[in-house]
């Protein structure tokens, strides 16, 4: 057997991992053998020598089993999952989980935190008074069972190595590499229980993935890794060059995600989570076609079960369920302004990136893990891109909690808009499926 200097010189070199050589170094870490700075080692050593198909299957799994694997066999209802590889203003989840739950799927997932400019689903929640996302694995069992809809942080019992790995790599430059992201990925999702997920790959500006043909090449390897698995994968490749929706922050995306379940969202928000919630029914087994998915939803949309759903969900994990008929019990920022417009003429763009980086200046966001989030903070956009304004109009209003916070989230928004004369050519929603 190889040490662990010898594994890390192996694939240094440029070498191809055994099974058995992919396995030891997992658990030598997960135990406390293998210190951080030789894991970090053998992190570049991948990123840059690259790891081959076989190697991120085995990857993958050892991950997946370097703790405990949640067992769902108890829930009665099918259950499916949705993993985002993040954006700006993607509140999908709170939108989405219910609308699939409100048609007989349940919803496992286990979600993250945002950090740098993406933001995350648990402070979205943790915004909602008196809402939890801290349970253990057999509550959280048992909430998928009784109520189709559970949503908390990542359990220390599950996934171990990815939480140890994932930090590391986050200070260690070794971030963008598809098979560490792929691992990391799916290690959580299998490790969760489901074995139906649905993959909102992001590409453009506000996304990990700029080139849609960096996120097309993530989504087919997240497609075969998962189906090495044993999981049913399914990859949707989604525009990222704006925000989603138009409110960027924790609070103001609770109140979107609202008024989307009401029926009032805004347009692509509203198409996104039907075309996902459509295929996770499918995968599910639930429906046949992405079409009877799609009308589906469309129904539980409009005749308010995804709305009770989204009531039920918030009420079980102890938030304060009138959130689901009156935003005004989420927080708001003390301070506000609007950024009005400059010039005549049409929105080509937002830098959807640097409107991230501006809510997270505003108090939405955190640069480090340590970093408190100031959940009323965020901005709220007056207009998207193939706007007609005129000079004076609002783009957006801002929210912070001091006069010198608002300054900086100001002057970086104003960087993130782009306004030209001429209307920009329609954008898609969906890149690939």
């Amino acid at each position: 057997m190889r040490s662990i200097v010898e594994l890390i010189e192996w694939k240094r070199d440029g070498n191809r991992h055994t099974e058995a050589d992919i396995a030891r170094i997992v658990e030598a870490f997960t135990s406390g053998e293998m210190p951080d700075y030789q894991m970090a080692a053998w992190l570049m050593a991948a990123f840059l020598r690259g790891l081959d198909g076989d190697e991120t299957v085995w990857l993958t799994r050892a991950m997946r089993d370097s703790g405990r694997v949640v067992d769902l066999s108890s829930v009665d209802a099918p259950v499916a999952d949705k993993h985002s590889t993040g954006g700006v203003g993607d509140k999908t989840t709170l939108v989405l989980a219910p609308l699939v739950a409100s048609c007989g799927v349940a919803v496992a997932k286990m979600s993250g935190r945002g950090l740098g400019h993406t933001g995350g689903t648990l402070d979205k929640l943790e915004s909602i008074p008196g809402f939890s996302v801290e349970m253990d694995v057999e509550d959280f069992v048992e909430q998928v069972r009784r109520v189709g809809i559970a949503v908390i942080a990542q359990s220390p019992e599950i996934c171990p190595a990815d939480k140890k790995m994932y930090a590391l790599r986050d200070v260690t430059g070794t971030v963008p590499s598809i098979p560490l992201i792929v691992s990391s990925i799916l290690s959580k999702k299998a490790a969760g229980g489901a074995s139906a997920i649905v993959l909102d790959v992001k590409t453009g500006s506000g996304a990990f993935m700029k080139t849609e043909e960096e996120a097309r090449a993530l989504a087919r390897e997240l497609q075969r890794v998962g189906r090495a698995l044993g999981l049913k994968v399914q990859c949707v490749v989604s525009d990222m060059d704006q925000p989603l929706g138009r409110a960027v922050g924790n609070a103001l995306e609770v109140c979107e995600a609202v008024r989307t379940l009401h029926g009032e969202g805004p347009e692509d928000l509203t198409e996104l989570c039907l075309e996902l919630g459509a295929r996770m029914l499918r995968l599910a087994g639930v429906v046949v076609h992405d079409a009877e998915g799609r009308s589906r939803v469309e129904q539980a949309l409009a005749d308010g079960s995804a709305l009770e759903a989204f009531r039920r969900w918030v009420a079980a994990q102890g938030g304060d369920p009138r959130v689901a008929d009156d935003p005004e019990v989420l927080p708001r920022s003390d301070y506000s302004t609007v950024l009005s417009a400059e010039r005549d003429g049409f929105v080509v763009g937002f830098d959807a990136e640097a409107v991230g980086r501006a809510a997270v200046a505003l108090g939405a966001g955190r640069e480090t893990k340590e970093d408190r989030v100031d959940p009323g903070a965020g901005i709220v956009l007056a207009v998207k891109r193939g706007d007609r304004v005129v000079r004076g109009d609002a783009i957006a209003t801002l929210y912070a909690s001091s006069v010198e916070r608002l300054e900086m989230g100001l002057e970086r928004l104003r960087e993130a808009v782009r306004v030209a004369s001429e209307l920009p050519a329609p954008s898609a929603l969906f890149h690939e499926v």
